[in-house]
């Protein structure tokens, strides 16, 4: 197998595939970080809005409304991470944690208790986001390959990555969410509702990661199997710090990370074991952390020897 069937014209499109779902991840942590808020309950958000999602598609036999549940799915686990957080002042990477945890256990239960099966449910009864097909690119390779038959959530999650930097960085909203995220106190001096503001932060957080989780069950997969999400959630927290908390840097670092699942699963084919190949993402994602908390140190101590 030669390299250029690796690095061929499918590897444009198929990164952006693998990156769709990592993409919703990041922006759900991206928002609540720029509010000082670590979300690492993103992985249960995606997760039990994913299995909200395909259980919605089956009963109704609507893809939109199983979006819609997905998104309320998100938003109510997003809520009930920022009741604990702003009004009882619980750790919020503990809440993250036991969040994590729930989504595991509440959809396996679900999966067996209302799909009947255990594991792995991928009926033809699932309703799946349709595709947009461009007959006009039809008769050339390079639009065929790279832009026709997109999924209607991967177009729109390319809008969400403008719209996010948009709101964050150029409207007054986002510049009080940053103020909040880097001084709370002068925030709340300057007349700001700090747990309003990060009340609004976590349910927009909540809408990315249900539409996260919908899309991957209904657009990527077409499948809910049990611990689906498989560590994207935490991908996307890693994402997010490589691109600073910035919507389009974090695209880039999303984008970064559906390569090496794409280009390790064409790798297979040179006898390389699966083990190593499936642990590609992960190392990146282990660097990726590592490399940001050198930073944040480094950055802290040069503030502290300028005192």
């Amino acid at each position: 197998m030669s390299m250029s069937k690796i690095f061929d014209l499918t590897l444009i499109y198929a990164t952006i595939r693998s990156a769709t779902p990592i993409l919703f991840a990041a922006l759900c942590c991206t928002i609540t970080q720029q509010a000082d808020i670590l979300n690492i309950g993103t992985e249960g958000i995606m997760l039990t809005s994913a299995f909200v999602a395909v259980l919605t598609s089956v009963m109704t036999g609507s893809w939109l409304i199983a979006i819609l549940m997905a998104i309320v799915s998100g938003v109510v686990m997003a809520l009930i991470m920022a009741v604990a957080n702003i009004k009882y002042s619980a750790n919020i990477c503990a809440i993250g944690m036991a969040i994590n945890m729930f989504a595991l256990a509440i959809t396996k239960f679900g999966i067996k208790r209302f799909l009947g099966t255990s594991g792995t449910y991928s009926g033809s009864d699932i309703i799946g986001i349709p595709r947009i097909h461009i007959a006009a690119f039809d008769n050339n390779i390079f639009l065929n390959e790279v832009l026709n038959n997109w999924c209607v959530t991967e177009v729109f999650g390319i809008i969400m990555v403008v719209v996010m930097w948009f709101l964050l960085f150029r409207t007054a909203w986002g510049l009080r969410v940053r103020c909040v995220g880097r001084f709370p106190m002068a925030a709340e001096t300057a007349g700001i509702n700090v747990r309003r503001l990060k009340y609004q932060v976590m349910i927009i957080s909540g809408v990315m990661g249900g539409l996260a989780g919908a899309h991957l069950s209904l657009g990527y997969s077409k499948m809910f199997a049990e611990n689906i999400t498989n560590g994207r959630g935490f991908m996307g927290i890693a994402a997010m710090n490589f691109g600073a908390q910035n919507p389009i840097l974090v695209w880039v670092g999303t984008l970064i990370f559906g390569c090496i699942d794409y280009i390790g699963a064409r790798l297979q084919s040179y006898g390389i074991p699966s083990q190593f190949i499936l642990m590609l993402p992960y190392i990146f994602t282990i660097t990726v952390l590592v490399l940001a908390m050198w930073k944040k140190s480094a950055s802290e101590a040069r503030k502290k020897s300028a005192l």
